[in-house]
């Protein structure tokens, strides 16, 4: 390949430039006394490496592959193989292959990259802050824990599989039994995790593989074949459970760990068990749960994963469980009330190693096999790019996905509306990563609809804002201890850093174009079925517009979404979440979807259990309902609009039965007839740990500080001055002139400018009243000749009219986002008419269907 420099490496000893560099570097400064043979890792070990292969000579020239490779991912051999293609596999085995041809470091270079085939790029390195760190050759990024958890090193991975019969509700009979809870006293701990940061301590730092030093055995040794004590664990992604009693032979009582720093949000849990019998009836018995109403008592079961069913029979996880009975346990400590979920099971096999969990498991893994998959999809990869948001408390990626087809021009670039879509900032709801998921699969396809989606919108999408406590097994909060859908308002960036920069990015985008919705997906442990939190709109011009997105998806997920169990009530508990955050912020469609850990009360899915392909499934409406939403022909949007407008009339005059309404139902408050949101200890914010306060103190005396600095005069440049001087001389003219009025000479120059004094004096007091001031139509036109006019003032009149002209000739709110508009101006329907909603797509959003229109040119860049 370099035929010239391979002869010149036969020929010549080349030194390590580097080191050569360093070694006269420290000499001469005196740093370094010792001979040159002496270095340990000096290029003097291994001047001379003869080998006619060109392949191994310009491998070796460029030093260690092993620098691709994250170094305690490689200590650890934590890389998933059950989650990597065939091709990784293969590139993974070419890097050892070409182990023995690392230790050359003859011309060192850690820019150059190589390819699938060990040839080098000539190509400099993506810088890694503002890129991904997923490459056709490159491994995913090992998780980083605490210091202070164990992680056992085994690989925890399930297969997906949907039931092929729906998994009802367990139907309680009302002669469950309740177990009483014995502890510690009455029982044998056989499992027990040793530390556990509560919140008298805080987060300090993290590395690859947690806690230093041997991984303890904390299950108890089996005294032999007939022992059949269960073996219990919980130390690895995503894990929950902190202790098990063993009450009697087949019977536990398990405690949950609480979210790392806390002392509070004991929900989620996922753990396994080995060492099964066939056939015994086992009781499981959480005893340390905070919320008094749970979907446990309401026919919700708990999740099962056997490894030999689905070794065998390739079945995942599934709903199990009898007997099962949520209560209060009476032998709590005083402090908080703490409740019980008991529930009894058959191990469907002897020796079979099983998993429990709340909800089915999505772990930062998962998601980052994900992702390679889609970065090494050469099409999808083409119009999905995949880009570093933040580094989280942890040091874990948190990634952004930029996804939209490349524009053909920028007008068309600059006319496209934005759409922002999170998941996961509350660890213990994975529902929200399948909803994200299935949006995703269906966004990335060849479908016609997704290719129309594209070329419409810009979708800013942050699969996963809390790693961390996904990756620890929180439920609720981050390493800081604390909800982070309550702190989108700080200003604490360090000790934030997701909400932080996703509320930046968002803003960065507002600046750069409109933002069309944002919605954050979560999951609800009190209500079945799903639905989405809103805001109100208190502009008339918008009124009631913020619930027609939510209706249109209850129309195409009928036996799912749940229009009636949505809210629009902003509390002000909530103003720190990100709905409420993103909706001040200017984003009129800004939501929280709300879905259940449980199932759906409605339709053909009524009583049933969701799946994972259900909840996929709503990704998929999601999209078809954003279609519906911009659709050029308004039909639809009008006739929600009149549904939600006889539905609200509705509910006025259920709640206000004895009074007079008619002519004045729309000037009721909205937020008079919702009910609240919330009803948990889990809405309140807890406020900031002890170690932030003085941290968030300083910043924001700081931040008083510049805004007082902020609000000096600023210096005058000398046009300005001149202006004033002018200013200030035509008012002394003009008292002179009502002293003397004979005088003929300050008369003419008055008539001349009594616009300008009048617009002066309307100017000032306009100022006052916090009102734009107007300009008198002499000054408009600019024949005043004795006057001149501030560039400032010049500035504002023509943004101000550019501003109305485009208010005149932009559309109403739910205009098409497509580039072509509607010729057929539909009317609203009656109120009393019931809307015939059409399930065929409009052919007006077919692709294919656009005409461009020309837009003001923009400066496009995308975050970060």
């Amino acid at each position: 390949m370099f035929p010239a420099l391979e002869t010149e490496l036969k020929q010549k000893i080349l030194p390590d430039p580097y080191e050569d560099f360093m070694y006269h570097h420290l000499q001469y400064y005196g740093y370094f006394k010792a001979q040159r043979g002496s270095l340990p890792n000096s290029a003097t070990h291994q001047h001379v490496w003869k080998n006619n292969n060109p392949r191994y000579l310009l491998s070796g020239s460029l030093g260690k592959r092993d620098d691709l490779i994250l170094d305690p991912l490689q200590k650890e051999k934590r890389l998933w193989p059950s989650c990597l293609s065939s091709a990784v596999h293969r590139q993974m085995e070419a890097v050892n292959r070409d182990s023995l041809m690392l230790s050359s470091p003859l011309l060192k270079s850690r820019q150059l990259l190589h390819d699938e085939f060990g040839k080098v790029n000539l190509r400099l390195r993506e810088p890694r802050g503002l890129f991904a760190f997923f490459s056709g050759s490159g491994p995913l990024q090992a998780p980083r824990w605490p210091v202070e958890c164990e992680v056992i090193k085994e690989n925890i991975h399930h297969i997906e599989w949907v039931p092929p019969q729906p998994e009802h509700f367990y139907q309680p009979t009302g002669s469950e039994k309740i177990p009483e809870i014995v502890g510690e006293e009455g029982g044998t701990v056989v499992y027990q995790l040793d530390s556990v940061p509560t919140e008298d301590s805080y987060f300090t730092r993290s590395r690859v593989g947690g806690k230093r030093g041997v991984i303890k055995e904390l299950a108890v040794t089996l005294q032999g074949p007939e022992d059949n004590t269960l073996l219990f664990e919980s130390r690895f992604e995503s894990g929950n459970l902190q202790k098990a009693v063993r009450v009697d032979t087949y019977t536990y009582e398990l405690t949950l760990r609480t979210d790392l720093y806390t002392r509070k949000h004991t929900q989620w849990f996922y753990f396994r068990v080995q060492n099964t019998r066939k056939d015994a009836t086992y009781r499981f018995t959480i005893v340390n749960l905070l919320k008094p109403k749970s979907l446990y008592t309401v026919g919700m079961k708990p999740l099962f994963y056997s490894q030999l069913d689905a070794k065998t029979h390739s079945i995942g996880w599934r709903r199990e469980g009898d007997e099962i009975k949520y209560y209060r346990n009476n032998s709590d400590d005083g402090q908080q009330p703490l409740y019980c979920l008991t529930w009894t099971i058959q191990f469907p096999h002897d020796q079979d190693t099983c998993f429990f969990a709340h909800f089915y498991p999505y772990t930062y893994t998962d998601l980052q096999c994900y992702l390679l998959s889609v970065t090494n999809n050469p099409v999808q990869s083409q119009f999905c790019k995949l880009r570093t948001l933040c580094q989280s408390l942890a040091g874990n990626t948190v990634y952004l996905l930029t996804i939209t087809n490349p524009a053909r021009t920028p007008q068309e670039a600059a006319a496209k509306k934005a759409v922002v879509l999170s998941a996961r900032v509350h660890p213990g709801e994975s529902n929200g990563s399948w909803i994200m998921k299935g949006f995703l699969d269906f966004i990335l396809s060849k479908s016609p609809d997704a290719q129309l989606l594209r070329d419409t919108f810009i979708f800013k999408v942050v699969p996963m804002l809390n790693p961390d406590g996904v990756i620890v097994g929180n439920y609720r909060c981050s390493l800081a201890g604390r909800d982070l859908n309550r702190h989108y308002k700080t200003i604490l960036k360090e000790s934030f850093p997701c909400v932080w920069h996703t509320r930046n990015m968002i803003k960065r985008l507002l600046e750069e174009r409109e933002v069309l919705l944002y919605c954050d997906f979560h999951g609800h442990s009190r209500k079945n079925n799903i639905f989405l939190y809103g805001c109100n709109n208190n502009d008339r011009k918008f009124w009631l517009h913020e619930r027609v997105f939510p209706l249109m998806l209850s129309k195409n997920a009928p036996d799912k979404f749940s229009f009636h169990s949505c809210n629009f009530k902003v509390q002000k508990c909530k103003e720190g979440t990100g709905r409420v955050v993103m909706w001040r912020m200017g984003i009129l469609n800004s939501y929280t979807m709300e879905s259940t850990f449980g199932g759906s009360t409605l339709g053909n899915k009524r009583d049933t259990h969701f799946t994972t392909e259900d909840l996929k499934s709503l990704g998929y409406h999601v999209c078809d309902t954003l279609l519906d939403f911009c659709d050029p022909d308004r039909t639809k949007f009008m006739q929600c609009l009149a549904e939600l407008k006889a539905l609200l009339q509705q509910e006025i005059h259920k709640k206000f039965k004895d009074t007079d309404l008619e002519g004045s139902w729309s000037d009721i408050s909205l937020s008079d007839i919702e009910s609240s949101t919330s009803g948990s200890d889990s809405s309140l914010s807890d406020g900031l740990p002890v170690h932030l306060l003085n941290i968030a103190n300083e910043l924001n005396q700081k931040k008083k500080k510049m805004y007082k600095k902020k609000k000096r005069k600023p210096l005058q440049s000398r046009k300005q001055r001149n202006i004033q001087y002018q200013k200030n001389k035509l008012m002394q003219e003009s008292e002179l002139t009502e002293e003397a009025p004979g005088m003929a000479g300050f008369a003419s120059t008055l008539q001349k400018q009594p616009a300008f004094l009048k617009n002066s004096k309307n100017t000032s007091s306009s100022m006052m009243k916090n009102e734009k001031p107007r300009l008198s139509e002499s000054q408009a036109n600019g024949r005043d000749r004795g006057t001149s006019l501030d560039p400032s003032e010049m500035t504002t009149l023509m943004l101000t009219k550019n501003k109305e002209r485009m208010q005149r000739e932009k559309p109403g709110f739910a205009v098409s986002c497509s580039l072509k508009r509607s010729t057929n101006s539909s009317q609203e329907p009656a109120p009393d008419m019931k809307p015939n909603w059409s399930r065929n797509r409009y052919p007006a959003t077919k692709r294919g269907h656009t005409a461009t229109v020309a837009y003001p040119s923009l400066h496009i860049y995308t975050y970060p």
